[in-house]
C-alpha cells in the first residue's frame, strides 16, 4: 500500500471496533471481505487451530483486501497457551458421583471410575488438600482430600460425564507453567513473519509472562494480555502496565472465578485499561447464539451493549464468524448494536464512569485540554498526527465526542491503531512545518468526510515534526470550502 493517503473510505459512524474471528467459516478473500463490509474492523487469527499454510493464507488473504479497499488492516493472532487436559479412559468415559474419591496421578495406564492421568507434573507438585479442580469447562468439579506419591486424591463435589482428554482448570493456584509453550514459540515465529499486528497472549498469570513475550516479540507487533486466570488479577497493575492492550476473555474466566463475578470483574479490569489509556477487548460469548441463529438473545444484546457503554474499545466475536452458521450476521449486529447505543443520549455520560487523570505531562494535558475544547468550540474531529501511535492513544484515552482522524507515515501504527476506540487511522507521507500540518488536517479531514466546510477541528502534533511522543501542539482551525480542491496533489 502506497504511503499516500491509504483510504477514501470515512469513518465508521461508531468508536467501538469490531473484532472478527476468521476460520472455516470465513477463510475465503470473499468471506472476509464481506465482514469487513459489515462491519469488521480487524481480524484474529486463532493459532490454535489449522496448521502453518492455513494461518498464512489467512493472513495474506487479510492483506491482499487491505490493498484492494486501500485501508489500513488489523490482524491480531491469538496464541493457544498451556492447555491442561486429562488423559483418555479404558472405556474413552466414566461417571463420576457426588461424594465419591477420585485420583489424578502420573501413570501413564488408561484411566478407569478410580483414577486418571494428568500429565502435568508441575500441576501435581502444587495441589494441597482444599484446592479445587474444574474438568470439562467447570462441569465437574473435584477437591483435593489428601496427596498421593505420584498425585492426589480428591472428592467430587459436582458430579458428571467425564470423557477423553477433557480440560482441566486449576483456579485455587499459581500455575506452575510458562504462558509461551514450545508450540505458542512456533506460532510467534510465524506470526511475526507474516506480519501481524497484535500478538494476544494467552494464560498471563504475572506481569513477567508479558515481559517474556515481548522480549520475543522485539517491537514486531504490539502485544495484549488475555485477562483468563484469576491469578492476572492479583498483578493486574504490572500486567496492564507492560503490556499494549488488555482482552477480557471471560472463557476460562467464567469458569475460574464463580460466574457472579464476571460482571463486575469485567467492569474492573476496563476502567484499570482506560485508566491506562491502554485498549481493551471484551471477548467471548458475546454473540454465541448467532453460530446457528440469524438472531441474538436479547441478553446477549445487553452485554454487547453493556461493555460499549463502559467505553471499551474492541468487543470481539468468536466462533460466531469463525465457525457459525451466519458471520457475516453476527458482525452486522455487532455494528448495529454498536451504533445504537452510541446514538444514545445516555452514551456519553455513561462512558464518563471512569476517571482517566492525566499524567503530569505536556502530551496529557493537552489530550484533556482537546476534550474539553471540542466540546465547547463543537469541533467535527481531532485531527492527530504521530509516528509511533501514542497521540492518538492518548486522544482515544480521553473518550472524545468527535471523529478522531489520525495520520501517520508508518504503516505499521496505521494498522495497529485499529483497535483504538474511534480512531481513523490514514497512512500518508510525514509533514514538516506547522503550515503543512494545519493545512494538511484541513484538507484530510474533507477528503475523509470527517468534517465539512464551516467546520472547526482541534489539531495535535508534536514539534519538532516525526519525534515519537513530543505532543506539544494544539490548534483550532476552521475548514473552508476551497481546501480540497487547493491541496489535494500534494498529499
Amino acid at each position: 500500500m502506497s504511503a499516500q493517503t491509504s483510504s477514501l473510505r470515512p469513518p465508521r459512524p461508531r468508536h467501538v471496533r469490531v473484532l472478527a474471528t476468521l476460520g472455516p467459516a470465513s477463510s475465503t478473500a470473499e468471506q472476509i471481505r464481506a465482514l469487513y463490509e459489515a462491519g469488521a474492523d480487524a481480524f484474529r487469527v486463532n493459532m490454535s487451530h489449522g496448521d502453518d499454510a492455513s494461518k498464512q493464507a489467512l493472513i495474506a488473504t487479510v492483506r491482499s483486501l487491505e490493498t484492494d479497499i486501500g485501508r489500513p488492516m488489523t490482524i491480531l493472532a491469538d496464541l493457544q497457551g498451556p492447555k491442561l487436559r486429562v488423559g483418555r479412559f479404558e472405556q474413552d468415559r466414566v461417571d463420576l458421583t457426588a461424594g465419591q474419591r477420585f485420583v489424578l496421578d502420573g501413570q501413564d495406564a488408561p484411566g478407569n471410575a478410580k483414577r486418571v492421568r494428568l500429565p502435568h507434573p508441575e500441576i501435581l507438585a502444587v495441589l494441597k488438600p482444599g484446592h479445587r479442580l474444574l474438568l470439562d469447562d467447570g462441569k465437574i468439579v473435584l477437591r483435593v482430600v489428601k496427596r498421593l506419591d505420584d498425585g492426589v486424591e480428591t472428592e467430587v463435589l459436582v458430579p458428571g460425564m467425564l470423557s477423553n482428554n477433557k480440560g482441566v482448570n486449576v483456579p485455587d493456584v499459581v500455575v506452575p507453567l510458562p504462558a509461551l509453550t514450545t508450540k505458542d514459540r512456533r506460532d510467534l515465529a510465524l506470526a511475526l513473519e507474516s506480519g501481524v499486528d497484535w500478538i494476544a497472549l494467552s494464560f498471563v498469570q504475572r506481569a513477567d509472562d508479558v515481559a517474556e513475550a515481548k522480549k520475543l516479540i522485539g517491537g514486531k507487533a504490539s502485544l495484549m494480555a488475555k485477562i483468563e486466570k484469576p491469578a492476572a488479577l492479583e498483578d493486574i497493575d504490572a500486567i496492564i502496565e507492560l503490556a499494549d492492550a488488555i482482552m477480557v476473555a471471560r472463557g476460562d474466566l467464567g469458569v475460574e472465578l464463580p460466574p457472579q463475578q464476571v460482571p463486575g470483574v469485567q467492569k474492573q479490569l476496563i476502567a484499570a485499561a482506560r485508566r491506562a489509556g491502554k485498549p481493551v477487548v471484551v471477548a467471548t460469548q458475546m454473540l454465541e447464539s448467532m453460530i446457528v441463529s440469524p438472531s441474538p438473545t436479547r441478553a446477549e444484546v445487553s452485554d454487547v451493549a453493556n461493555a460499549i457503554y463502559d467505553g471499551v474499545d474492541a468487543v470481539m466475536l468468536s466462533a460466531e464468524s469463525a465457525a457459525g452458521k451466519w458471520p457475516v450476521e453476527a458482525v452486522a449486529m455487532m455494528d448495529s448494536i454498536a451504533r445504537e447505543v452510541e446514538t444514545d443520549a445516555a452514551y456519553e455520560g455513561q462512558i464518563g464512569f471512569v476517571e482517566t487523570a492525566p499524567e503530569p505531562t505536556t502530551a496529557d494535558a493537552l489530550c484533556q485540554a482537546a476534550h474539553s475544547i471540542t466540546v465547547t468550540v463543537g469541533a467535527k474531529a481531532v485531527v492527530g498526527f504521530t509516528t509511533s501511535g501514542s497521540t492518538a492513544r492518548r486522544i482515544a484515552r480521553e473518550r472524545i465526542p468527535a471523529n478522531i482522524l489520525v495520520m501517520t507515515p508508518k504503516l505499521a501504527t496505521a494498522r495497529r491503531l485499529g483497535l483504538t476506540w474511534g480512531v481513523h487511522a490514514v497512512h500518508t507521507r510525514d509533514i514538516g512545518s506547522f503550515e503543512e500540518m494545519v493545512a494538511k488536517s484541513k484538507r484530510m479531514a474533507l477528503r475523509h468526510k470527517v468534517a465539512e466546510p464551516g467546520d472547526r477541528l482541534v489539531v495535535m502534533a508534536g514539534v519538532p515534526f516525526g519525534v515519537p511522543g513530543s505532543t506539544n501542539v494544539l490548534h483550532v482551525v476552521r475548514v473552508v470550502g476551497d481546501e480540497l480542491a487547493r491541496y489535494t496533489k500534494k498529499d
